[in-house]
């Protein structure tokens, strides 16, 4: 019996399955489709953020703004992969032409999309672990979600992403634990870990190395003038802020955009047992900051730097136990110029990967899109006069952004 006729819209489902399937990342976090959006590459969308609060004291009610109860993300993603189509195309089964196309096309996009996701890391402060080893045991990935529990990050739907170094070192472990039941098996026979400290585990071939800058050699790194901190923006949602910087080897790139760093004397707060706008309670280890651009030192060695999270001192949105000290040491995280794999763990609201459908060319016949569960797919089939041939394509259209980086933990690697 002759196979059916392959339609745009059959291409365009398999490819949207095929693309859900392949992703990794891009499954784990908080997701929308903007069907509304009708503007181009490079342009800007709102989706809504959850509501922090805190709590107030006595029997007089307190009125408290909505902290951004939107937020905007750039659509800056258009990916596609296009290949030759032939007559003889249409008449495989749609399986068969799956299997040969559809599915290897969907798996190098969902890899595109996931990488742009892993590469937020770099607005992550939260850091654990030893740079140049690999998390390999239940207790390397339980210093993640330790972290997480004292930052007050909801206990679910927690996951933590490893590099394959560190995958198949946890399941390695796992399977020492004596008793033969099937998660132990899983993870002997397939690599696959499942849950363990409270998160969800998986592997991505995603995850992206680091590389420190250059700030050891010849420096010894302060803090140029005391009380550098700032009000929290509840307007913007400003949690950047920059701090001036003296001691660094002079007319160098000291510090690449992801590099974390503590200042002597400032700790970290957990943001929410507090009673009102204080008692915040201050934690056993000092506050990690991320660099947010590269930074390059003046001849005298001076260096303003973009960090995030912002210092705040007091308020429902504080940050640390004190202000910077003139002089106060800075301290970065692992080795100069020394590559470190950034495995993730975070809460589903920590990042947010928003789709966008294309339009659809009016000078193509054979096209379709599809849009399910918060992704958004194109295809494509014209006659291309230049190479004369029938060409197939597949587009996608996104942008990433990291909403909430405090529910998120880095372990390097």
């Amino acid at each position: 019996m002759a196979n059916t006729i392959i339609t745009p819209t059959i291409i365009a489902k398999e490819a949207l399955v095929q693309l859900e399937n392949a992703l990794h990342m891009s499954n784990e976090v908080h997701r929308e489709y903007k069907k509304e959006f009708n503007g181009t590459i490079g342009d800007t969308v709102s989706i809504r953020k959850p509501v922090k609060f805190y709590t107030a004291d006595g029997a007089t009610r307190v009125n408290q703004d909505v902290e951004e109860k939107s937020t905007s993300i750039t659509i800056d993603q258009r990916k596609h992969v296009s290949w030759g189509f032939s007559t003889q195309d249409l008449t495989l089964s749609i399986s068969d032409y799956s299997e040969r196309y559809i599915k290897p096309a969907a798996i190098t996009l969902a890899n595109t999309m996931d990488r742009k996701g892993h590469s937020l890391y770099q607005q992550v402060w939260n850091s654990v672990g030893t740079p140049g080893t690999a998390p390999a045991s239940f207790g390397d990935v339980a210093k993640s979600a330790r972290r997480m529990d004292e930052m007050a990050v909801p206990s679910d739907r927690r996951k933590m992403l490893l590099n394959p170094e560190a995958t198949y070192a946890v399941a390695g472990n796992q399977t020492t634990l004596g008793a033969w039941d099937g998660k132990v098996k899983s993870a002997y026979e397939e690599a696959i870990i499942g849950k363990a400290a409270n998160m969800k585990l998986l592997s991505s071939q995603n995850v992206t190395s680091h590389t420190t800058g250059t700030f050891t050699t010849g420096s010894t790194p302060l803090v140029n003038g005391g009380s550098q901190g700032v009000t929290y923006a509840n307007a913007t949602g400003a949690n950047t802020q920059t701090l001036i910087t003296d001691g660094w080897a002079n007319s160098t790139a000291v510090l690449k955009a992801g590099d974390v760093f503590t200042l002597a004397g400032v700790y970290a707060v957990n943001p929410v047992p507090g009673e009102g706008t204080t008692g915040k309670i201050v934690m056993p280890y000092l506050q990690q900051f991320t660099v947010i651009s590269d930074v390059t030192s003046s001849g005298a060695g001076a260096a303003t730097i973009t960090i995030s999270p912002a210092i705040i001192t007091s308020g429902p949105f504080q940050t640390v136990n004190a202000a910077p000290a003139d002089n106060a040491a800075i301290t970065p995280m692992g080795t100069e110029a020394t590559a470190s794999p950034q495995n993730l763990a975070f809460h589903q609201n920590a990042f947010a990967l928003v789709t966008c459908p294309l339009e659809m060319p009016d000078g193509a016949a054979f096209k379709a899109r599809e849009s399910h569960k918060g992704l958004s797919i194109r295809v494509v089939k014209d006659y291309d006069i230049d190479s004369d041939e029938d060409v197939i394509r597949l587009d996608i259209l996104y942008g990433w952004k990291a909403i909430y980086p405090d529910l998120a933990c880095r372990h390097w690697g």
